[in-house]
């Protein structure tokens, strides 16, 4: 049971996220939650980021500004052990300062407390393709 209601938080998030409901996204968030962008993605400059507003102004908002577009295809969600889910998915995206677009493969990695709350996050993606995308 705890592992399905995992996957209905996460599948929350994604769909939140999609809308630009970021109150919902945030708000799924363990107050201290420590959030991990791929090494070698550029976002990855400030991990972890701790607390929903670090990853708010550190990530959310610098995608937003980077970006024309920055969307979620084909996510997956995939229930795990351990209060852990893992997404699949791909960013289909725009970089505004080059004009070039990319799609990259990505996984996150979600763990929860027992209270369904978010406290741990870590991205996994093609980070050569984003890195040429900003050249």
């Amino acid at each position: 049971m705890r592992t399905e209601l995992n996957i209905k938080i996460i599948d929350a998030l994604y769909n939140a996220f999609s809308t630009g409901d970021m109150p919902t996204v945030l708000g799924l968030m363990h107050p201290e939650i420590e959030w991990n962008e791929a090494e070698s993605n550029s976002l990855a400059d400030g991990n972890p980021y701790v607390g929903p507003d670090s990853i708010l102004e550190g990530v959310f908002a610098r995608l937003g500004a980077n970006h024309e577009y920055f969307g979620l295809q084909d996510v997956k969600v995939h229930g795990m052990n351990d209060n852990m889910v893992l997404a699949t998915l791909r960013y289909d995206a725009k970089v505004k300062a080059t004009g070039k677009s990319y799609s990259a493969q990505a996984a996150h990695l979600w763990s929860l407390n027992d209270e369904g709350k978010i406290t741990v996050f870590q991205q996994f993606v093609d980070t050569k393709k984003l890195a040429d995308s900003e050249k």
